[in-house]
């Protein structure tokens, strides 16, 4: 039976990979913080209905000794790196945590795995946001990285120490370029999430408004169930290599917004209040992905539609909102 340990299991990605992966047959191990123990109900309820069927490890990507230990222990044929402070926003606020948590993590992660279980196939959580202001779209593996966020920047150094280590060690290193994906598993920081979870408030009369940023910001959005096949896929191959993840699809906030609230017989313009207090200080404004690599190679493709997506979380929503009552 495969081991395979995923950092940041307690997140959207990593609670749809682990179920994945245990419908595979692996033997799922996981990293959270020890603080995710200690609040079980708040920190990890993505994963609560998997906690007897996975193994929970504490440790924290700033402390390399804790991470030694896991993979001592551990000693994993796959190692899925997702963990990370991945809101862009709050990256602009902390960009010392940011970029401390994101980089060390990825070398700790790296370093120990070459010492310890060097035969591990690992695999690196790219973003998007590495292309930033991005100088052609569609954006694919050869595009120039021009990250506008610490974030973004934190995921760059990331993805060239992977390549690094694979390059230098021969480890088996793949990076993801993973272009946005929601779910109703999403966080409810992001905006995606903020505007579901607001359009069911507002239909059951429990929110009058719904601020946002930029509307006019565009993103390829995809569905992360979608997504982490393809991380499983990466590590499957004969070789290690980098693929971008993408629909090649690209909307708008304003258009999620539209799509949002027209399924609940509303119209977003008469909710959505455009708050200067939610725009970046370096705005991204069009990312879209081109995904033919991934198409041929590892034959993936993304099979839940923009609209379909939108739907899915605000049905979510509405029903956990109605539940409430």
């Amino acid at each position: 039976m495969k081991k395979a340990l995923i950092t940041g299991i307690t997140g959207q990605d990593g609670s749809y990979l682990a179920e994945l992966l245990l419908q595979k047959g692996y033997s799922v191990h996981g990293i959270v913080r020890r603080v995710a123990l200690e609040d079980p109900e708040h920190r990890m309820w993505r994963i609560r209905h998997l906690l007897n069927d996975i193994q929970i490890h504490a440790a924290s990507l700033e402390s390399f000794p804790s991470i030694w230990k896991v993979i001592t222990d551990v000693k994993p044929d796959e190692c899925y790196h997702l963990a990370a402070q991945s809101f862009v926003s709050y990256s602009f606020e902390d960009e010392f945590s940011t970029l401390n948590t994101n980089i060390s993590g990825t070398h700790f992660m790296l370093s120990a795995l070459k010492e310890i279980v060097p035969s591990c196939r690992f695999y690196f959580a790219g973003s998007s946001e590495m292309f930033g202001k991005a100088e052609e779209v569609p954006q694919n593996e050869r595009t120039k990285f021009h990250p506008r966020s610490s974030y973004g920047v934190s995921k760059v150094a990331g993805y060239e120490l992977t390549r690094n280590y694979r390059e230098a060690y021969n480890l088996f290193a793949a990076g993801g370029i993973l272009y946005n994906h929601e779910s109703p598993r999403r966080g409810y920081e992001f905006v995606t999430r903020k505007i579901s979870s607001t359009v069911a408030k507002v239909k059951l009369g429990r929110a009058s408004k719904l601020p946002l940023g930029n509307l006019d910001a565009f993103r390829d959005w995809g569905h992360a169930k979608d997504y982490v096949e393809a991380m499983w896929l990466m590590l499957q191959k004969d070789e290690p290599d980098d693929f971008v993840v993408a629909t090649g699809e690209t909307h708008s906030v304003r258009e999620f917004c539209q799509v949002a609230f027209e399924h609940v017989g509303l119209n977003y313009e008469d909710y959505v209040v455009v708050d200067p207090r939610f725009f970046r200080p370096a705005e991204v404004d069009h990312l879209l992905g081109d995904a033919s690599k991934a198409h041929k190679v590892l034959d993936w493709h993304a099979k839940v539609k923009f609209h379909d997506l939108v739907v899915e979380m605000v049905a979510s929503d509405l029903a956990l909102e109605q539940n409430r009552d």
